[in-house]
């Protein structure tokens, strides 16, 4: 029997597999990974608590779900970021969408969208969205990711009575701690069930591919070392061990030069630091660039590294369009376990090359 819920913000105050967990990012009560939101199921409906990304002890909204109001579902929903597709697309849930920022940025068909082509549908940038687009779409409510406590969005939104879901998806380090927020989105537009089924089979498989990285590690008895990157005026950024990358390096059983840097976000490095600490890597990911040429021409050092001599260099843009939208930060951010899997299988490439299939990564041609 389906479940039918309506939310009310009830409360709006403050606005990573086989490796051992920080304490910083210790799940929330009842989830597996996710710290930034919880639900709770009392006799007759579910809580939801958002928490502050920036302090976890801190309430950010609190919402109250409950099945005894069948007019309350959230059946129009404008979203601010792909990744809030990815997870309505995951729970076939994309007739609810009534508006996203940046329609052509969005890798998804959105054809199934009741409003998709109309001038409304837009509904800004995503750094910014628009109010007065967002209040067009009449919305049951607007899915918001938030880059600072003060989000002046939102405020306004909820002074004009705009109900406001806060998906923090992208604050969360371990893959499956982002990926478990399908569940909190589920709670929201009728699919709790099918999002959890969906999360524990993504669990399941991820860590099935955790065993068979360490497998393949046993069976060479070495380990790949690994990068990922590149110049960008004068500016080299690079993934810490405790970032959504540098986890699933780590998963993916990757040797790495930062795996025990301790920052929150990226490091940057000059172009001389991250030549001299990468000279001899193994494996080069995410470059933006689609041949060996291109990434030759946008600085000659770039040939310099052992990677690019061997030609062990990918960029996460097989699954991408010419306008910029990438299935990497939609249905990837849904299955981290696809992306695990191509790491393992550029690390770790079998005898017998021609039949692995890779669902982000393609390597950079060289002609």
């Amino acid at each position: 029997m389906k479940r039918f819920f309506f939310f009310a913000l009830v409360t709006a105050s403050l606005l990573s597999c086989t490796r051992k967990v920080d304490t910083r990012f210790r799940p929330a009560e009842g989830n597996q990974y996710a710290a930034g939101f919880c639900l709770h199921d009392s006799a007759d409906c579910c809580i939801a608590t958002v928490f502050s990304p920036w302090d976890r002890t801190q309430v950010m909204a609190r919402y109250v779900l409950s099945d005894s109001h069948a007019d309350g579902r959230v059946n129009r929903v404008a979203v601010t970021s792909c990744t809030h597709v990815g997870m309505l697309a995951a729970l076939n849930r994309l007739d609810c969408l009534v508006g996203v920022c940046q329609p052509s940025l969005v890798y998804t068909d959105l054809s199934d969208c009741p409003s998709a082509g109309e001038p409304t549908f837009d509904v800004g940038d995503g750094m910014n969205p628009s109010v007065e687009r967002l209040l067009m779409t009449h919305p049951d409510a607007v899915m918001l990711s938030i880059f600072a406590a003060d989000d002046p969005v939102s405020k306004r939104l909820e002074k004009l009575g705009v109900r406001v879901i806060y998906n923090n998806e992208w604050m969360e380090s371990h893959p499956l701690a982002r990926a478990e927020w399908i569940r909190l989105i589920g709670a929201f537009v009728g699919r709790r069930h099918e999002a959890d089924s969906i999360f524990n089979v993504v669990v399941a498989h991820y860590k099935t591919l955790c065993a068979e990285a360490r497998y393949r590690q046993q069976r060479v008895r070495t380990q790949p070392s690994i990068f990922s990157g590149q110049d960008f005026r004068g500016t080299w950024y690079v993934p810490s061990g405790d970032t959504y990358m540098g986890m699933l390096f780590a998963d993916a059983g990757a040797s790495y030069a930062y795996a025990d840097d301790h920052h929150e976000g990226s490091v940057p490095l000059t172009m001389e630091q991250a030549l001299q600490v990468f000279a001899d890597a193994d494996v080069w990911v995410g470059v933006n660039a689609r041949t060996m040429e291109e990434l030759r021409l946008a600085s000659e050092k770039h040939t310099w590294l052992k990677a690019y001599k061997t030609g062990r260099v990918y960029n996460f843009l097989k699954r991408s369009t010419p306008d910029g939208a990438n299935d990497f930060w939609e249905r990837g951010v849904v299955h981290p376990e696809e992306i695990l899997s191509d790491l393992i299988e550029v690390l770790y490439p079998p005898k017998n090359a021609v039949n692995v299939k890779l669902y982000y990564i393609e390597p950079l041609r060289t002609n």
